[in-house]
């Protein structure tokens, strides 16, 4: 596989990763303004189409460790061909077997579920999405006909759910309304403690129980200045309807007992397990964004953003009965813990978030809000799953990538762009144009 194209391949990845990681070493030490130059890119544009096509028969014939020492990754290298081949990576999670779940597309397009066992994919059939719980043995999987729970990977089914009709909780409407089926989730989160699933999407978030679908969000509070608009301003626009969410997000407790919910034109809103919002919570950031809670459920973390930038807050779980605040409002007890990220993607470890951005950054920090080690992977984080002992992290990106990565081994590939001691094991790309995945 060598040749002078690789030979200058492998020289340009690694002197580029090497003269970043030493800009932001300087940068860290010495402050920005001391940092000196920031490095150029090389120009991979006559290199790229040898990289793919060694990346090609590499899955061809299975010699896939050789062919990335010799043609390591590099994102940027890829970034010309990401408008025609990139696609998000909207779920993930590891399963107790080691393998990976993922959904390919966004939760507005058709897209797939695949199981990565190794350096293999298989198709997973009769579903569009799935979430895994915070005790990590309920999966609820998105089907045609509505939302399964198992018990686990091929587990025995716990319960089965239609799609919520979408007039589920609303206020008197003042003219005809239509509603319709929300079937497209954004998210599934199964919870761990009881028969219910939080389901997240534009067009609501809802808590399915046996009883019947519930809605959290939007309020009536919003779906009622929603439709006063509409009969102000566009009195014609009838039937009246309940307007999507942006941005919806949602997390659930470890034990199952608070939910923290929000979305573009909220605050950052907590329910308890009765479905009473407890806490509103003003966000640091035009708009809520991301939710996320540590593993002993005694904190969690919001974010919001504005453009491609945002704030992360971490509020102590027990400030949150009777909790109201209005936006930026510095109340004692909640930090701000990352002060720069727009979230899409996140985890958490022991008392440390790690937190997926929109620079292509994954980035630790500790609930007192200590900066503790980035991984640059490239493109927009879009999911993220962390194993059960907290050694692996896979992540997903806009760009189409799967990046798996042993945490604390204690080294990093030698073209990795990062400041912590993590080693990446695989990169696979799901990419459009190509046959079949790629592992890199």
């Amino acid at each position: 596989m060598t040749s002078p194209d690789q030979q200058q391949w492998h020289k340009q990845v690694l002197a580029y990763a090497a003269a970043v990681n030493a800009y932001v070493a300087n940068g860290l030490a010495k402050g920005w303004k001391k940092a000196g130059k920031e490095p150029a890119v090389p120009d991979y544009t006559a290199l790229l189409p040898q990289a793919l096509a060694a990346v090609r028969e590499a899955n061809r014939t299975g010699r896939i460790e050789e062919m990335r020492t010799l043609w390591p990754p590099a994102h940027e290298a890829l970034a010309p061909l990401l408008e025609k081949n990139g696609q998000a990576i909207s779920a993930l999670a590891i399963l107790a077997d080691g393998s990976i779940l993922a959904r390919i597309g966004a939760a507005y397009e058709a897209g797939k579920v695949v199981r990565i066992i190794g350096d293999a994919v298989e198709d997973v059939p009769g579903v569009t999405t799935f979430g895994l719980g915070p005790d990590r043995r309920k999966i609820a999987w998105a089907t045609d006909a509505g939302v399964r729970v198992t018990d686990g990977w091929q587990g025995r089914t716990l319960s089965v759910y239609p799609w919520p009709r979408g007039d589920e909780d609303l206020p008197p409407a003042p003219a005809a309304l239509e509603t319709k089926p929300a079937t497209k989730p954004e998210h599934l989160v199964p919870f761990p403690d009881s028969d219910r699933v939080l389901l997240i999407g534009t067009d609501g978030i809802f808590v399915l129980a046996p009883d019947g679908a519930r809605r959290l969000l939007p309020t009536h509070e919003q779906i009622t200045d929603h439709w006063n608009w509409i009969l102000n301003e566009h009195p014609t626009d009838l039937p009246l309807s309940v307007a999507g969410l942006a941005m919806p997000h949602g997390a659930v407790s470890p034990d199952g007992a608070l939910i923290a919910v929000g979305c573009q034109d909220s605050h950052h809103l907590v329910f308890d397990r009765d479905l009473q919002r407890i806490a509103s919570i003003g966000p640091h950031g035009e708009y809520p964004h991301y939710a996320l809670f540590s593993p002993d459920g005694r904190t969690v973390a919001f974010n919001a953003c504005h453009f491609y930038n945002g704030a992360t807050i971490a509020v102590p779980v027990d400030l949150l009965p009777g909790h109201d605040s209005d936006f930026y409002a510095e109340v004692e007890g909640i930090t701000v813990i990352e002060p720069g990220a727009r979230v899409y993607a996140g985890v958490a470890r022991a008392d440390a978030f790690i937190l997926g951005d929109a620079n292509g950054y994954v980035r630790a920090v500790s609930r007192a809000g200590d900066a503790l080690w980035q991984h640059f992977i490239g493109s927009t984080i879009s999911a993220m799953d962390l194993s059960p002992d907290g050694k692996t992290l896979v992540v997903g990106t806009y760009a189409g990538f799967v990046s798996i990565i042993d945490l604390d081994a204690g080294r990093q590939q030698p073209y990795q762009i990062g400041t912590g001691d993590h080693m990446e094991r695989r990169r696979w790309l799901f990419w459009k144009t190509e046959e079949r995945p790629l592992a890199w």
